[in-house]
């Protein structure tokens, strides 16, 4: 775990950073979002709400001002975010620098792979119906953007297992069905026999059901319960065990606040 001293700013309305699901209550915050986020904020998070927060909130009508007239020039719209790291003194100039560089990187990729890059990311930080969104947008592309057989299997891979963290899992079966058409990947279709596994009703094509061999359907067994013998130390599971110890009134208080969490957990997957 790791501590991050800020400045005291008294921000009377936070702003609210959709990407994340996270409100920002100082400039330091705002900075360490924009720096360890880069594909989430490449694209439109510097808009007329965020310059009203640094205006309004955070007290830097000259920062909001210099955003307002660089916004109004038209000119590289990348380097307003490299202007608020700047602007805020968190980080220092090599730091920027190498800030800058990576936006450079990420904006030479093609769209298919500056897309995956962005969905990988957020399915790494349990993002998945934002993942969801991104991996679309790839297969959704012309197909002479969307890369090669290889590329697109991946995707479709991702996909799968994007929908199955969100318990979709005949949406994930599809997925990973034309990953396999596209590449006979063998870790795809061992997927696709977990997926059978965990949900009984799922239909799974009789292509596939001769494809998965008895001793494919005992790897995953094995695996499964292998699975399931860690979830038992989870940290949830225990918080769950340690509230059950408590008494009454604390226990119903403490379930309300574990609800609203898991709530919370559960829109930002979604949103």
């Amino acid at each position: 775990m790791s501590l991050i001293l800020c400045r005291p700013e008294p921000v009377h309305h936070p702003f609210y950073f959709e990407g994340l699901g996270v409100r920002l209550y100082s400039s330091q915050e705002l900075c360490y979002v924009i720096y360890n986020n880069p594909l989430l904020v490449m694209d439109g998070f510097v808009d007329q709400n965020l310059i009203e927060f640094i205006r309004d909130d955070l007290d830097m009508a000259f920062l909001a001002s210099k955003l307002d007239k660089w916004q109004q020039s038209g000119e590289e719209p990348d380097e307003l975010l490299a202007i608020i790291l700047h602007e805020c003194d968190y980080y220092h100039a090599a730091e920027v620098s190498r800030f800058r560089q990576k936006l450079i990187s990420y904006r030479k990729m093609p769209a298919a792979e500056f897309l995956k890059a962005k969905a990988d990311y957020l399915f790494s930080i349990k993002q998945y119906g934002k993942a969801v969104a991104e991996y679309q947008r790839i297969i959704d592309l012309p197909k002479a953007d969307r890369g090669d057989d290889v590329f697109l299997a991946k995707i479709y891979n991702n996909l799968g297992a994007s929908y199955a963290r969100l318990f979709m899992t005949d949406k994930a079966y599809q997925a990973y069905q034309k990953s396999f058409d596209l590449v006979k990947n063998g870790e795809v279709l061992k997927r696709i026999c977990h997926l059978a596994q965990w949900n009984p009703a799922m239909v799974v094509n009789e292509r596939f059901q001769s494809l998965i061999t008895e001793e494919l359907k005992q790897e995953c067994k094995s695996e499964r319960e292998k699975a399931e013998e860690l979830a038992v130390g989870a940290d949830s599971l225990k918080e769950l065990e340690n509230l059950f110890q408590k008494d009454p009134i604390k226990r119903i208080h403490g379930a309300g606040e574990l609800v609203q969490k898991w709530k919370q957990e559960y829109r930002n997957i979604m949103s």
